[in-house]
């Protein structure tokens, strides 16, 4: 694979606490380690797919504490956190991250160790449909999490990002951590100017800042307006199964746990300053997903409906993970059919939940989006807005 690279940075330190809560002893003499017995973790967003993902592993740590900041937007889900909802070592606060006043007051309240900020609107087509949105969560939220940061010092703060900063690439490209910025929406480019904005205030002020970027996560709790959950959902129900274009376009699958995985260890390993991917390492077009999904629910493949493309759609993303796996001993442990299989099982047995979340905002959404989509991306792509 050809990639843009740098010189390989120094090995980290082996000696940390783990994510299934054992310890070893902290090696004190590094000056950028970052060994704690114990941590006091504020995650944003904690209320969403990968959120609260993060939120239930690092809970099986004894060492973290964890305050969930979420606004509960169509996305954020209490019923992801049940599980873990009276859990002596968790809190949830409901709060916007475009309120600057109102974070600071929560963190002179907190006095968290660790930031990981995975708020974020995350949704292309939202985007596309109303890109104001994404400015304010994903731009004007950031900058509200750094300058709260200014007047209450952490030792660590991660931002949640993602491979489609780097845009689409041409086979056999790879895209490493040095490799240009081509965001082709206006989610991708909101998430590249959070990610420079972020990195900005460790050049600038020192603060310690980690940028990471994963490609396509699927698992449990996704809710369903993403291209798996979306699928499953539909076949369950005999509904069509809609594709863009003519679905070719390559995505990298990356289980959600094994996501969350790599963060735990970029909180205990990674530098400041730096960025890291995180790859699933298994690239497949949307059609072959869509197929196996079929197969799986044991549907026909005449539910298939092409539809309209997506404007500006990324043809093919493609991650290098190398520096995190040479610098934190990460790699993806779940392998895509079983995770798939895994994650079919798991909506089968939630339909309660589905339903909880498939009502409301959401439908307005999925009429826009399919039900009238010629019409609805007509007139976003061509008629001027106010």
């Amino acid at each position: 694979m050809q990639r843009a690279r740098r010189p390989a940075p120094a090995r980290a330190s082996e000696n940390a606490r783990h994510c299934n809560g054992t310890t070893e002893r902290p090696d004190t003499s590094r000056p950028d380690g970052y060994n704690r017995i114990s941590m006091k973790i504020i995650v944003t967003g904690g209320a969403g797919f990968i959120g609260s993902c993060f939120v239930r592993l690092a809970l099986g740590n004894p060492s973290l504490e964890i305050v969930n900041i979420d606004k509960l937007t169509y996305a954020g889900n209490l019923e992801n956190l049940e599980s873990v909802a009276n859990h002596p070592r968790y809190r949830f606060v409901r709060a916007d991250i475009c309120d600057l006043e109102g974070l600071r007051r929560i963190f002179a309240e907190v006095k968290p160790d660790c930031v990981v900020h995975f708020a974020a609107e995350s949704h292309v087509d939202r985007s596309i449909f109303a890109p104001q949105p994404v400015f304010e969560t994903n731009l004007r939220g950031t900058f509200n999490m750094l300058e709260t940061m200014r007047a209450h010092r952490v030792e660590r703060f991660i931002h949640v990002s993602t491979d489609e900063v780097y845009g689409s690439l041409e086979e056999p490209l790879e895209a490493d951590e040095q490799f240009p910025l081509q965001p082709s929406s206006p989610y991708s480019a909101g998430k590249a100017g959070s990610d420079l904005l972020a990195l900005s205030y460790h050049k600038t002020y020192k603060l310690p800042v980690i940028v990471t970027r994963a490609s396509n996560n699927y698992g449990p709790f996704q809710f369903p307006e993403k291209l798996i959950p979306l699928m499953i959902t539909h076949a369950f129900d005999g509904k069509p199964l809609p594709i863009y274009g003519d679905g070719m376009q390559i995505r990298d699958w990356l289980y959600v746990e094994d996501h969350c995985q790599a963060i735990l260890k970029i909180v205990e390993k990674g530098r400041d300053g730096e960025i890291y991917n995180i790859g699933g390492n298994r690239s497949l077009p949307n059609k072959t997903v869509v197929e196996q999904i079929l197969a799986i629910t044991g549907k026909p493949s005449s539910l298939i409906e092409y539809v309209a493309d997506r404007p500006g759609h990324d043809r093919r993303y493609a991650l290098s993970s190398e520096k995190l796996q040479r610098e934190t001993g990460w790699s993806p442990r779940m392998d895509f059919e079983r995770g798939l299989k895994s994650t079919v099982d798991w909506y089968r047995t939630n339909l309660e939940w589905i339903a909880h979340v498939r009502s409301g905002e959401y439908q307005k959404y999925h009429d826009q989006n399919y039900a009238n989509r010629n019409q609805e991306l007509g007139a976003v792509v061509s008629e001027p807005r106010p």
